[in-house]
């Protein structure tokens, strides 16, 4: 199914969203709960799987849904539809500050794969579902890389990504980061996780067990900030529970 033409525009700079501007008839999928706003005009329901296969029967639909269940997401998706006459639009953010990421997929050979968290809205006609990577290094220590979104189709796809983005050209190259730091990349690009260094490095070093290595041409875009990185942060300084508040004797 060819992808819905959608125009969009990004709003904002350290806490983003894209509000999509939809014509008559067209439709934008998202993940549940990731809309902002909504002009009259648009209609939203929610369904089994991306609607990339009008014609997928029952099955099919349970089975592409179920792939998604692996990546902890839900098994619905929301459709957004202009019903109206003229131009309308809609509106998305993630749930934690960072920026929003265009991408046109036709542009990097109609596939992108992505961290399971960081899809967050795409034209219909766009397939959502996993990549598996089949190395042992991977399955055992990828942790947040392990299971990934790939998203294929010839649209506009637009990501999530938590603090400063960087965008990376390879061109034959390797490039090994932090596996929470990885958003996306494209095709072209062979995705392993190895172990970060020796023992000492691994106890002491603070940047965890294992790493991402990317090797190839192609595109990669890196986050500076994490959820999980922030999370922990917040979680280390929250009072403890019974815990004596400030200022009691």
């Amino acid at each position: 199914m060819q992808s819905h033409e959608v125009d969009y525009k990004i709003i904002g700079h350290d806490m983003q969203m894209v509000e999509i501007e939809l014509d008559p008839a067209e439709t934008v999928i998202a993940e549940a709960g990731a809309m902002n706003y909504m002009e009259q005009g648009i209609a939203f329901e929610t369904r089994m799987g991306d609607g990339a296969e009008p014609d997928q029967g029952m099955m099919g639909k349970l089975f592409s849904a179920g792939k998604r269940m692996l990546t902890g997401e839900s098994l619905f998706m929301t459709h957004f539809t202009n019903e109206g006459e003229g131009k309308q639009r809609v509106a998305f953010a993630a749930p934690y500050p960072g920026s929003v990421i265009p991408v046109n997929l036709a542009e990097i050979g109609g596939q992108l794969v992505c961290q399971k968290d960081s899809f967050l809205a795409a034209a219909r006609g766009t397939r959502v579902g996993i990549a598996l990577n089949k190395r042992i290094g991977s399955g055992f220590f990828g942790g947040e890389g392990f299971i990934l979104q790939k998203l294929e189709g010839d649209g506009m796809v637009f990501v999530h990504a938590g603090g400063t983005v960087v965008r990376k050209e390879l061109k034959n190259e390797t490039l090994r980061l932090d596996t929470g730091c990885l958003v996306a990349f494209s095709q072209g690009i062979d995705y392993d996780i190895a172990l970060s260094g020796g023992l000492k490095s691994m106890m002491f070093g603070g940047e965890g067990l294992v790493m991402a290595t990317l090797s190839g041409s192609g595109t990669v875009w890196i986050q500076s900030l994490p959820f999980s990185r922030l999370a922990d942060r917040i979680l280390a300084h929250a009072p403890k529970a019974g815990g004596s508040s400030q200022g009691e004797n």
